[in-house]
Protein backbone atom coordinates (compact mmCIF):
# COMPACT_ATOMS: atom_id res chain seq x y z
CA UNK A 1 0.00 0.00 0.00
CA UNK A 2 1.11 3.15 -0.79
CA UNK A 3 1.19 5.99 1.77
CA UNK A 4 1.68 9.83 2.37
CA UNK A 5 4.00 10.37 5.42
CA UNK A 6 1.99 13.39 6.82
CA UNK A 7 4.75 13.30 9.82
CA UNK A 8 8.28 11.72 10.36
CA UNK A 9 7.72 8.09 11.34
CA UNK A 10 11.27 5.98 12.04
CA UNK A 11 12.07 3.31 10.07
CA UNK A 12 9.69 4.58 7.96
CA UNK A 13 10.02 8.51 6.24
CA UNK A 14 9.95 11.98 6.48
CA UNK A 15 7.17 14.26 6.23
CA UNK A 16 6.10 14.05 2.45
CA UNK A 17 7.48 11.16 1.60
CA UNK A 18 5.38 8.95 -0.57
CA UNK A 19 6.15 5.06 1.10
CA UNK A 20 4.98 1.72 0.72
CA UNK A 21 3.87 -0.17 3.45
CA UNK A 22 2.21 -3.43 4.73
CA UNK A 23 -1.75 -2.79 4.47
CA UNK A 24 -2.51 -3.74 7.68
CA UNK A 25 -0.50 -1.09 8.79
CA UNK A 26 -1.63 2.06 6.54
CA UNK A 27 -5.00 0.83 6.67
CA UNK A 28 -5.17 0.30 10.85
CA UNK A 29 -2.68 2.07 12.03
CA UNK A 30 -0.85 5.16 9.77
CA UNK A 31 -4.10 6.73 8.07
CA UNK A 32 -6.43 6.25 11.55
CA UNK A 33 -3.68 8.12 13.78
CA UNK A 34 -3.65 10.94 10.81
CA UNK A 35 -0.07 10.37 10.53
CA UNK A 36 -0.59 9.18 6.86
CA UNK A 37 -2.59 9.25 3.42
CA UNK A 38 -3.51 7.35 0.82
CA UNK A 39 -1.22 8.06 -2.17
CA UNK A 40 -3.54 9.15 -4.63
CA UNK A 41 -3.88 12.17 -7.06
CA UNK A 42 -6.36 13.79 -5.29
CA UNK A 43 -4.60 13.44 -1.96
CA UNK A 44 -1.26 14.74 -3.05
CA UNK A 45 -2.83 17.43 -4.49
CA UNK A 46 -4.55 17.85 -0.81
CA UNK A 47 -0.70 17.39 0.52
CA UNK A 48 0.91 20.07 -1.43
CA UNK A 49 -1.46 22.62 -1.05
CA UNK A 50 -1.38 21.83 2.78
CA UNK A 51 2.26 21.39 3.37
CA UNK A 52 2.85 24.42 5.20
CA UNK A 53 0.57 23.30 8.15
CA UNK A 54 1.84 19.99 8.21
CA UNK A 55 5.45 21.54 8.21
CA UNK A 56 4.84 24.14 11.30
CA UNK A 57 2.73 21.27 13.31
CA UNK A 58 5.62 18.91 13.05
CA UNK A 59 7.80 22.03 13.86
CA UNK A 60 5.63 22.21 17.45
CA UNK A 61 5.62 17.92 17.67
CA UNK A 62 9.54 18.74 17.64
CA UNK A 63 9.76 21.65 19.81
CA UNK A 64 7.35 19.99 22.55
CA UNK A 65 9.58 16.73 22.36
CA UNK A 66 13.14 18.38 23.12
CA UNK A 67 11.17 20.94 26.26
CA UNK A 68 9.72 17.28 27.19
CA UNK A 69 13.55 15.92 26.95
CA UNK A 70 15.02 18.65 28.78
CA UNK A 71 12.90 18.41 31.53
CA UNK A 72 13.26 14.34 31.63
CA UNK A 73 17.27 14.36 31.50
CA UNK A 74 17.17 15.67 34.65
CA UNK A 75 15.54 12.93 36.47
CA UNK A 76 16.65 9.42 37.84
CA UNK A 77 13.90 6.84 37.95
CA UNK A 78 14.43 5.59 41.86
CA UNK A 79 11.86 2.21 42.37
CA UNK A 80 12.00 -0.03 45.36
CA UNK A 81 11.11 -3.33 44.82
CA UNK A 82 11.31 -6.38 46.94
CA UNK A 83 14.06 -8.92 46.17
CA UNK A 84 15.81 -12.24 46.72
CA UNK A 85 18.90 -12.41 48.95
CA UNK A 86 20.68 -12.95 45.07
CA UNK A 87 19.93 -9.93 44.09
CA UNK A 88 17.04 -10.53 41.55
CA UNK A 89 13.86 -9.10 41.94
CA UNK A 90 10.71 -10.89 43.14
CA UNK A 91 8.65 -9.99 39.61
CA UNK A 92 10.63 -7.01 37.31
CA UNK A 93 10.26 -3.59 36.75
CA UNK A 94 8.30 -2.88 33.18
CA UNK A 95 7.72 0.34 31.08
CA UNK A 96 4.44 0.65 32.66
CA UNK A 97 6.53 1.14 36.01
CA UNK A 98 8.39 3.70 34.97
CA UNK A 99 5.30 5.75 33.62
CA UNK A 100 3.57 5.49 36.40
CA UNK A 101 6.56 7.24 38.28
CA UNK A 102 7.09 9.80 35.54
CA UNK A 103 3.14 10.63 36.35
CA UNK A 104 3.64 10.82 39.71
CA UNK A 105 6.10 13.57 39.06
CA UNK A 106 3.84 15.59 37.42
CA UNK A 107 5.63 14.59 33.36
CA UNK A 108 2.87 12.83 31.05
CA UNK A 109 5.42 9.86 29.28
CA UNK A 110 2.77 7.44 27.67
CA UNK A 111 4.17 3.74 28.66
CA UNK A 112 4.57 2.90 24.53
CA UNK A 113 6.93 5.68 23.91
CA UNK A 114 9.62 4.06 27.01
CA UNK A 115 11.85 1.12 25.26
CA UNK A 116 12.61 -1.07 27.68
CA UNK A 117 14.47 -3.76 25.78
CA UNK A 118 13.51 -6.63 28.12
CA UNK A 119 11.73 -6.80 31.80
CA UNK A 120 14.43 -5.63 34.52
CA UNK A 121 14.80 -8.24 37.30
CA UNK A 122 18.02 -7.26 38.99
CA UNK A 123 18.78 -4.73 41.66
CA UNK A 124 20.98 -1.77 40.34
CA UNK A 125 21.61 0.86 37.83
CA UNK A 126 19.48 0.47 34.44
CA UNK A 127 19.35 2.64 31.17
CA UNK A 128 16.01 3.06 29.74
CA UNK A 129 15.29 4.72 26.54
CA UNK A 130 11.85 7.17 25.64
CA UNK A 131 11.23 7.48 22.68
CA UNK A 132 9.82 10.92 22.51
CA UNK A 133 10.09 11.28 18.83
CA UNK A 134 12.08 10.20 15.91
CA UNK A 135 14.89 13.03 16.49
CA UNK A 136 14.46 12.63 20.11
CA UNK A 137 15.58 9.61 22.62
CA UNK A 138 16.39 10.68 25.68
CA UNK A 139 18.04 7.84 27.83
CA UNK A 140 17.20 7.92 31.81
CA UNK A 141 18.89 6.19 34.38
CA UNK A 142 16.78 3.52 36.28
CA UNK A 143 17.38 2.61 39.56
CA UNK A 144 15.89 -0.42 41.14
CA UNK A 145 16.35 -0.76 44.96
CA UNK A 146 15.82 -3.45 47.48
CA UNK A 147 12.18 -2.35 49.37
CA UNK A 148 13.06 -2.38 52.97
CA UNK A 149 9.95 -3.87 55.38
CA UNK A 150 8.97 -2.14 57.72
Amino acid sequence: MEVILLEKISRIGDLGEQVKVRGGYGRNFLIPQGKALPATKDNMARFEKQKADYQKRQDEILASAKELATQIEGVSVVLDRPAGTTEKLFGSVTNADIAVFFKEKGLEIPRSQIDVPHPIRVLGEHSVRIRLHPDVIPVVKVIVERRVSS
